[in-house]
Order: structure tokens, then sequence, then C-alpha cells
């Protein structure tokens, strides 16, 4: 099933009655009435909600009474209360779907979708970088939004950059957990993994036409599933899931303090102000300062990560400076 924002009136008429009466239980001739809809209607809208995942009492003769609010990312939870003026004015839930990349990609032809975020309950083909599988199971949360930005081609390759330490500051704002960042795009906590950010970008006539960012975050998951499934990669180092840190993390404020932060950054970046996204994103950097070894288009190069430029290119010594865009990283332990 697919859910959007500005879509399912009747439903959410029913489900805000419900939210704004749930010390009490509503019959559903008073729904009707108040609702303006036939009590067939109502039925079908309180089975719908509760396969939505909100706990509905039924009593005879008393009616229906909200109980408990659901743990899925639905759109009209995470718009109702969001301090975006871009971001996420526009969501598509989708209860299973190939990647929210390759929907998002879609949708990214028409200019109206600035700032729409299409997020899923499950992906069968989650995509990675460098066209690596993303495992995404239930329980992650599994997001793209689409951009038409302003800025220059230039700062295309500092997005990711950008949105992954967005990312630690909604984590940060949210939770006791302090994450870092392993260049070019992954959070990790204790030096594993948390989540990844994936960018594609649409260009003309040395102009960005469209961005769509891919963040992939492992929310609640099973992550002995997940390493069955990815450990024997070359790149793997390691799976965490925020909820094991912090259990009552919810999943609504996290998403909303994620697409604040993110548009904080976009902001930024349509600014021009990339030093104070450098200085973020160095403040919590695993990588810098350490021996690594880079598999790269052009070979392996192995050295000290230093810094990070203003493009977000990774900057290596080893008797000179070497600047890499992108490429597999390892940290080395001499």
């Amino acid at each position: 099933m697919v859910y959007s924002s500005i879509e399912n009136p009747g439903l959410l008429k029913v489900l805000s009655f419900l939210k704004s009466h749930n010390t009490e239980y509503l019959s559903g001739q008073d729904l009707s009435d108040v609702l303006k809809i036939s009590r067939v209607a109502v039925w079908k809208h309180i089975k719908k909600i509760k396969e939505l995942g909100y706990s509905i009492e039924s009593k005879q003769k008393l009616g229906y009474k909200l109980t408990s609010n659901t743990d899925l990312p639905l759109p009209w939870e995470i718009t109702q209360g969001l301090k975006t003026k871009l971001i996420g004015k526009q969501m598509f839930y989708f209860d299973k779907v190939d990647s929210t990349q390759n929907q998002a990609i879609k949708m990214a032809e028409n200019t109206q979708n600035n700032g729409t975020v299409v997020i899923a309950k499950k992906q069968t083909s989650g995509k990675g970088r460098m066209n690596r599988k993303w495992v995404s199971p239930e329980g992650g949360i599994w997001l793209s939004v689409i951009f038409h930005p302003k800025f220059n081609i230039s700062m295309v390759t500092l997005f990711p950059i950008a949105s992954a330490t967005a990312l630690c500051h909604a984590i940060e704002n949210t939770s006791k957990i302090k994450p870092e960042v392993k260049w070019p795009n992954d959070v990790t906590i204790n030096g594993k993994k948390v989540a990844g950010i994936l960018v594609d970008a649409t260009l003309e006539s040395n102009k960005i036409e469209s961005i769509v960012l891919g963040v992939g975050i492992n929310y609640n998951v099973d992550t002995n599933e997940i390493k069955k499934k990815i450990d024997s990669t070359g790149n793997f180092y390691g799976i965490e899931s925020l909820k094991n840190f912090q259990k009552d993390l919810s999943l609504v404020n996290f998403i909303q303090e994620f697409l604040i932060q993110l548009e904080e950054m976009f902001n930024l970046l349509n600014e021009g102000n990339i030093k104070k996204i450098i200085k973020d994103w160095t403040k919590r950097s695993s990588t810098l300062g350490k021996n690594v070894e880079l598999k790269t288009h052009q070979g392996i190069i192995k050295g000290k990560a230093v810094k990070i430029d203003n493009d977000g290119a990774l900057v290596i010594f080893n008797k000179k400076n070497f600047r890499v865009l992108a490429g597999d990283i390892f940290h080395l332990t001499n």
C-alpha cells in the first residue's frame, strides 16, 4: 500500500477524531454523524487504522477508543508539527518497495516535488554506494529526499558530507548517543555502521537538475540477521542499531529532527556556507588522523587522513598530499 501526506482524508478524519477523544469511547453512529460519513465507511476506516498499527479497543454499546499509536513512519504522523519550510511537506509511505531511491528518482523530474520525502517500511532491493545491495528489513528507516538546489555543481560531492552531519545532529539531539562519521558518508557508533548515505544527481549543461538523497538508518533492526547477509563483503566493519542504545527513542520525533537538521544543512549549502559544514563534520570524524587505505578506480592509496577539502574530498598524506573524492576506505591499526 502507498499512503501520502495529502490524501486519505476520510481515514485521517476518523483517526484525528479518535486521537482527540482518546479518553472516551466513540460509537460508530457518533463518528458517522460528526464526520458526515456512513457507518460502513467508519467501520472500513477503523479496520484500516488497525492494520496500520494503531491499537483500537472496541466495546459493544460503547464504541471505539484509541489506546496506542502506531510505530510506523506514516506521513501524517511525521508532517504533523514538522518545523521545516520545504523538506517533508509532502511525503509518500510504501509498505514495501524495491527502493525509495528508485521511486524518488522518478518523481524528481517534477520540480514541484522539491523537498518531497519517500519512505518505506521495507525495501526489497535497497541501494548502497557503488551499486551495492543495502539490506533493508522492517525496523529500519529507509527514506529518500528530492532536492532541486540552487547551489553550484561543484558542491554535489559535499552534499553527502552535509547530510551525514545532519544525521549526527539528529541522533545527538534526540538521544544520549554520540555518533561519528566515517568518510565519505557512513554514520557509526562505537566504530560500527548505523547509517549510510547515497546521492544520485541529475546534471545538465553544468547545472544541477535534481539531487536525490537516499538514507538508510538501522533504527530498530536485528543486527545479527543483517550481519549474516553482508559480513562476507570486503567492506563490512560491523552493524549497530539505534534502539540498542536508546530504548525510548521516538521514531517520529527522530525523523522530524533529521528532516529539520537536513534542511538547515541544505540552506547552508545554498548560502555557500561551506566552512560550518566542514567544521561540523571534522569534529565528528572517525577517519581524520588515522592511517587509512583507500581502494579507488586509480588503484590503492595508503597514508594518513589529514582533512577534507571544501568539495568533500579526503586529503591523504604519504610523502605528498593525495585528494580522493570516492573510494572504499579502511582504517588501519598501524
